[in-house]
């Protein structure tokens, strides 16, 4: 079994890294690379994301061929892939961060920034919140529904596919915390950071 964290310079992904390492336990090789190779022989493949929706999306056509070595690898090989935070993000068709930038396309829909009703809830999004689980999605395997994870967003992913939607969460209201479709699985709130109950869910994405 070999995962691969896809490195294309989208800000500090340590913390992932060295959580998936730790569940894998040496059982599982975990590899961080660009390699386009590496990524077409991979068995699965983790999409961090750190930014804005507009910086990642660049970084990841900066690299050639990277774009279209995922979309064969999800669309094509329909291997499975967890994007995490703007990782989840750039699944969508289009987003809104700073400019109008396209995304990947994977499952349709838009990134918008949060309504903080007026400045009632502060954004970025930072914190410990609650999450609603609504569908029996793989990587929720064992997690409680009401489990709180660890957030830091200013902006939501809104899929036109409900059945998309594998949990919510609310901070000024009700917005997507993540998604699965198929073989593609994402989270707006950071595993890697959200404990133990965070490390299940990535036991669970390795294990599929």
């Amino acid at each position: 079994m070999n995962v691969t964290i896809v490195d294309y310079k989208s800000g500090n992904i340590s913390s992932v890294i060295n959580s998936f390492k730790k569940v894998a336990q040496n059982k599982v090789k975990i590899e961080v690379t660009s390699d386009l190779n590496k990524i077409k022989s991979c068995d699965k493949v983790v999409l961090p994301g750190q930014g804005s929706f507009k910086s990642c999306t660049d970084a990841l056509n900066g690299i050639s061929g990277l774009v279209e070595t995922l979309n064969d690898f999800v669309i094509n090989d329909k291997k499975p892939l967890l994007g995490i935070c703007v990782g989840l993000q750039m699944f969508a068709d289009i987003g809104y961060e700073e400019t109008e930038t396209k995304g990947l396309g994977w499952i349709s829909g838009k990134v918008t920034k949060i309504d903080n009703q007026n400045g009632k809830y502060k954004l970025p999004h930072i914190g410990w919140n609650e999450i609603n689980i609504l569908k029996n999605s793989k990587i929720f395997k064992d997690i409680k529904d009401k489990s709180h994870m660890y957030f830091v967003h200013s902006y939501e992913f809104l899929p036109n596919d409900k059945n998309a939607i594998s949990a919510t969460t609310n901070y000024s209201s009700n917005h997507v915390c993540a998604v699965e479709k198929d073989n593609i699985f994402g989270t707006q709130f950071h595993p890697e950071k959200s404990d133990k109950i965070g490390l299940k869910i990535i036991d669970n994405f390795i294990n599929l």
